[in-house]
């Protein structure tokens, strides 16, 4: 059997009388009744790895086209004396601790800790990393709305004084509350992709 047979079929599900969703070599290779060193040749000589799977999702914002071009266009012809900053949000984080302290390693002793554990409620992780520099302006918020959103421009602003900001982030609804288009608008040396703001000056 030639190469292109195998990986042909290789490409496509497995049928449901086998009872798994993606071919290893050896049940390819019983299928096809050839040797299993064969089904490995072909695969590694195409790169195709069939056991692998990634999650995917199809955007389904109309501005993504533009949103995409103002993110490159700041890599690419990044504005002087300007300043990158990509925003993101970590929500939902739970603060866990164990129910007992760890006991420390001893002499023929691994470190021993209990298997439960204790939930003290959930933070929020707010960061905003400047490209250039790599420097990182965080905090912690116990919510995630746009109230924490708005105290944490305004940190990231207190960091960044007297500069003109440009700002990727994501579309949270936190991020196009009237309350943070307001100061967005009061604040004209910030420049937000995620909307579509146009640059000072």
């Amino acid at each position: 059997m030639d190469r292109a047979a195998i990986i042909a079929t290789a490409l496509r599900p497995p049928a449901k009388k086998y009872g798994v969703t993606h071919w290893s070599s050896r049940l390819l290779a019983a299928h096809l009744g050839v040797g299993n060193a064969t089904v490995a040749r072909a695969w590694r000589e195409v790169g195709a790895q069939p056991w692998r799977a990634e999650l995917m999702r199809f955007p389904t914002d109309p501005a993504l086209v533009a949103k995409v071009t103002d993110v490159l266009g700041l890599h690419l012809a990044l504005p002087q004396h300007a300043i990158v900053l990509c925003v993101d949000e970590k929500s939902q984080i739970q603060a866990l601790d164990r129910t007992a302290p760890v006991l420390p390693t001893q002499p023929h002793l691994i470190d021993r800790r209990s298997h439960d554990y204790v939930r003290h409620e959930t933070t929020t992780s707010f960061a905003a990393l400047e490209i250039a520099t790599g420097k990182v302006s965080a905090a912690y918020k116990p919510h995630h709305r746009c109230q924490e959103f708005l105290a944490f421009l305004k940190q990231v602003a207190r960091a960044h004084p007297h500069a003109e900001l440009n700002l990727v982030m994501n579309n949270y609804a936190a991020h196009k509350t009237p309350e943070v288009a307001a100061w967005l608008a009061a604040n004209p040396a910030w420049r937000c992709t995620s909307h579509r703001r146009t640059p000072p000056g």
